[in-house]
Formats: structure tokens, C-alpha cells, sequence
């Protein structure tokens, strides 16, 4: 599945990564007035479902939906488009412009450093 999603069925799937399965009406609830109107979401959610980006669960009378997409394939496929985009294929420069454009802190920093000593111990 090759499916990018769009900002609107992001924020569908943030909630369903957050809360689990869930119906229109939790996820609805859950986006505020951000989502707009109920019918809008539930329109997104049918249209998500026929991409494959979320399962549609329809033995009860209020269909509950999963996210089929799982969190850390679309964060993946996001940050890659935005590393060969905006950074030149350069995953350095997005890691110094993520640290220049924000405080970080010490455990941050910390858990970067062991990050890349990971990364850096299985390259060898």
C-alpha cells in the first residue's frame, strides 16, 4: 500500500492510533471543530476505507473502523518525501534544522545520542 494520506485523514488516523478502534462518532468527537461536520468525517472515513488506509468493521449497527496503515509506515513515508523534497535526499540537514527550529532538551539529546550509537553499531 502505497497510499499517501491527506492532512484530514492524518488527523482520522491519529485519533485511530491513539484511541484504537473506534466509530465515526468517537472520531468525530475526538477531532472538535477541527473535523468538521460530522457527516465530513464520516464521508472521509468511508473514502479512507476504499484507499485501504483504515478496516471497516461492519457486524454492528455503528461501524467501527481500525487504521490499516499502521503509525510508523506513514511516519516513514512522510518523513522520506520530506527528506528527498525539501532536504535533498539529506537526512542530515533535516536532523540539524529539526534541532535548530526548536528547544531540546537534555533527555532528547540524550536519547538521540543513544539512537545514533545504535544506528551507528549495526552499520559496521
Amino acid at each position: 500500500m502505497k497510499v499517501k494520506p491527506t492532512s484530514s485523514e492524518l488527523g482520522i488516523l491519529k485519533v485511530l492510533w491513539e484511541r484504537g478502534p473506534s466509530t465515526v462518532r468517537q472520531v468525530h468527537e475526538s477531532l472538535g471543530t477541527k473535523g468538521g461536520g460530522y457527516t465530513t468525517t464520516l464521508k472521509l472515513m468511508q473514502i479512507m476505507a476504499e484507499k485501504g488506509l483504515v478496516e471497516r468493521d461492519e457486524r454492528e449497527r455503528a461501524h467501527v473502523y481500525r487504521a490499516k496503515l499502521k503509525q510508523e509506515a506513514a511516519q516513514g513515508r512522510m518523513v522520506d518525501e520530506l527528506v528527498e523534497r525539501v532536504f535533498g535526499g539529506s537526512a542530515a540537514a533535516l536532523v540539524m534544522r529539526a534541532l535548530a527550529s526548536r528547544k531540546t532538551s537534555r533527555k532528547e539529546l540524550g536519547e538521540i545520542r543513544r539512537m545514533l550509537d545504535e544506528y551507528e553499531g549495526g552499520r559496521r
